[in-house]
């Protein structure tokens, strides 16, 4: 069957284009908070291991999310590594990095996903995509408090 939710077919691919990317770099956090939850060591262990738990179990459930907006816009969702390795602008981790240099990583992680989500904004807020704006807007409000929340247990500015 067609799709006619009022969004043209053009932008609906190009929305669902940029939520691709979005899901990817929500995808490639995950991971990394995984990682970072279980590898994390020294004094702020139990700080860091509860935050980080928290952080990627929102996120599990965060893409999930972001993947069926995009089924609902008639696009396929990525959902291998290997694509969301080409969409994702988060560096995968390749080591395990000393507890304070994982919570740089992660405010480094928490802030790419909110400049992306910027990026496919303007895209939504053309097409009038409200339900979109929405997702959009939930996950900046997310990523932005994670990054502060984790600049503050390093950073006493700001």
């Amino acid at each position: 069957m067609s799709i006619n939710i009022g969004i043209k077919e053009k932008d609906r691919k190009a929305i669902a284009d940029g939520l691709s990317r979005v899901l990817a770099d929500s995808y490639t956090l995950y991971l990394k908070t995984h990682n970072y939850h279980w590898n994390v060591t020294g004094p702020m262990f139990n700080t860091l291991h509860l935050m980080f738990e928290q952080q990627y179990t929102e996120l599990a459930t965060a893409v999930d999310e972001i993947a069926e907006r995009i089924r609902a816009l008639g696009v396929y969702a990525p959902g291998s590594y290997k694509a969301f390795a080409k969409l994702t602008d988060i560096e995968e981790e390749t080591d395990v990095p000393a507890a304070e240099e994982m919570v740089k990583r992660a405010v480094d992680g928490q802030e790419t996903v909110v400049r992306t989500v910027r990026e496919v904004f303007k895209l939504v807020d053309a097409a009038n995509d409200e339900a979109t704006a929405d997702l959009l807007t939930r996950r900046m409000q997310v990523h932005e408090k994670n990054a502060w929340m984790l600049r503050s247990l390093i950073n006493n500015a700001n």
